[in-house]
């Protein structure tokens, strides 16, 4: 704040502080702004952030004080988590994931809740199940989409399983020797990607068809004997799964993968390997 001496009585003097601003805290919102997007945007960790700061900008800020900037900002990103979260559970299709993160040492897992309208990410000591049903709060998606993960089974009326996870176990069969089962397989998957990248261009009639087919073609090739045994356990890891390989065939709003929540969580990832996680919880 300015402050200065009078000239014609000699007493000193000082502007009031900025409104919303109480003493100790002289940095304002397009600071904290700053700090924040550098810091979880770009993954650069306190100390670096703080000679930054120094170098760039001649702010010297201390590397508590960044901490304590970002601990006064947690009202506000409640408020916005909060809303996140109230359009996310209006959302008929929601995809996630979920990977590990570490706070003051000890491993976490970070999880992705992804709609057309929202994303909402939420870290939690375990993977269990618990987790999303706490984040859906009673909601139940007409569509889930995610990998097959137990965790992750049963949160939706329908599912949808990520077919990039089921190819990288076709390609395993594959590379294992299985050269009669696991190649048409393959390729069928493939193929039924294809058709749902050009759905907006088909009729829904077209893509009706487009469905029996991958239906009737994938129940042959779990009928075709498989003589080597990484062929045999693929076969019953589809079978398993059978009912929840096509439902993006049946409804557009449905993406074939889950790539669209690991795209999400892939800057999380990121930041995690070069701060080495979280100080603390908050």
């Amino acid at each position: 704040v300015f402050g200065g001496r009078c000239r014609g009585c000699g007493r000193r003097y000082r502007a009031p502080t900025p409104a919303g601003m109480p003493p100790g805290t002289p940095f304002g919102p397009g600071i904290h702004a700053l700090l924040a997007y550098l810091h979880h945007s770009h993954h650069v960790g306190f100390e670096r952030l703080s000679r930054m700061c120094q170098e760039l900008f001649g702010l010297s800020i201390s590397e508590g004080a960044i901490a304590n900037a970002f601990r006064r900002m947690a009202g506000k990103l409640d408020t916005a988590c909060a809303a996140i979260k109230a359009k996310l559970l209006q959302a008929r299709v929601i995809a996630s994931d979920e990977t590990t993160t570490r706070i003051d040492g000890v491993t976490h897992w970070q999880w992705v809740f992804v709609s057309e309208q929202a994303i909402l990410h939420e870290i939690a000591p375990g993977r269990g199940r618990a987790v999303a049903e706490a984040v859906l709060d009673g909601h139940r998606p007409e569509v889930w989409v995610s990998d097959r993960y137990a965790g992750q089974q049963e949160l939706g009326q329908t599912h949808q399983v990520c077919l990039a996870h089921v190819l990288r176990d076709v390609q395993y069969a594959i590379d294992c020797g299985d050269t009669v089962c696991a190649p048409k397989i393959r390729d069928h998957l493939r193929w039924a990607i294809r058709i749902g990248k050009r759905r907006p261009s088909l009729k829904d009639s077209t893509l009706a068809v487009y469905a029996g087919q991958a239906e009737r073609r994938l129940d042959r090739l779990l009928g075709i004997p498989a003589a080597h045994p990484a062929g045999r356990e693929l076969q019953r890891q589809i079978k398993a799964w059978r009912n929840k390989f096509f439902v993006f065939l049946h409804d557009r709003r449905v993406p074939p993968t889950n790539n669209i929540s690991e795209q999400e969580i892939r800057p999380s990832v990121v930041f995690r390997k070069v701060t080495n996680g979280f100080r603390s919880a908050w």
